[in-house]
């Protein structure tokens, strides 16, 4: 008998600091959990959902039934990895027992392994009840997507001795509210790289510095899917939007001359010819 699949664990990836980096990438729909599951080792159902699948313009479009439905697709389509779920905006800022209460039906509604809030000292108080509740948190300090329309855009962080000041503080509190790793968007490479040496839990890095003990990426800009503008930061290692509009481009060529749906396509009138 095969010996049972055990999905890596919160305190597994926590345990990685300073090791083997970790390979973090999003994930949203059962099948790209499928194809990502023996390859990275933690999926994170990012509330960037609400731009990639759904076209909002920001990510304050994700709902906590969004973000539910999406985590619950990705633990039907993998075994294997940590499987993060995003908190979304107005899920829990305004009091500790708001948190617990969106964290607790986020695990229980989809069976993931963590979730993820975005900021540092003011949702110290929210990490520390959600974590006392036994429910593992990642942090996000950095460029914050949430905060975007308070920022007044997407702007990097860490260009400023106080942001810089601030983003330690951040940094700090997140860990002692008792996260198990932090991610780190957005911000200025020396200082990503002097944050990830500060703390004893992993960094993820986006758009930070390739001394974090990890990196994470949206999928759909990875393989080259996203349709509006792509980040600086983000490698593109493949191109599916050519091979995705070169296919629809073949397939309406075929439909059209009617030379789709072909003999191998369609069904006989004979029986126990066909598998359906």
């Amino acid at each position: 008998m095969a010996p049972a699949v055990v999905r890596i664990s919160a305190e597994t990836i926590r345990a990685r600091k300073g090791g083997v980096p970790i390979v973090c990438l999003t994930a949203y729909t059962y099948p790209v959990a499928r194809l990502l599951d023996d390859h990275v080792d933690l999926l994170l159902v990012g509330d960037s959902v609400a731009m990639v699948l759904h076209g909002h313009k920001t990510t304050l479009g994700a709902s906590l039934e969004m973000m539910i439905a999406h985590g619950q697709a990705v633990m039907r389509g993998s075994a294997k990895t940590c499987v993060v779920v995003d908190m979304p905006a107005g899920s829990y800022e305004t009091s500790a027992a708001q948190a617990v209460a969106s964290a607790r039906r986020i695990v229980e509604e989809t069976g993931c392994q963590a979730v993820k809030l975005e900021g540092g000292v003011d949702v110290a108080r929210q990490i520390a009840a959600i974590v006392t509740a036994g429910i593992p948190v990642m942090g996000h300090i950095g460029l914050q997507p949430q905060s975007v329309e308070k920022d007044g855009g997407y702007k990097i962080k860490g260009r400023t001795p106080e942001n810089v000041a601030a983003l330690m503080h951040d940094a700090d509190a997140v860990e002692r509210a008792g996260a198990f790793s932090l991610v780190i968007e957005g911000t200025v490479e020396t200082v990503a790289a002097d944050l990830t040496r500060r703390i004893a839990i992993p960094t993820i890095g986006i758009g930070a510095s390739s001394d974090c003990d990890g990196q994470i990426l949206v999928i759909d800009d990875m393989v080259g899917l996203t349709v509006d503008r792509v980040p600086k930061f983000v490698k593109e290692y493949a191109d599916l939007r050519s091979v995705v509009a070169d296919a629809a481009a073949r397939y309406a060529a075929e439909v059209r001359s009617r030379t789709f749906p072909g003999p191998g396509h369609v069904f006989s009138a004979k029986t126990g010819k066909d598998n359906a």
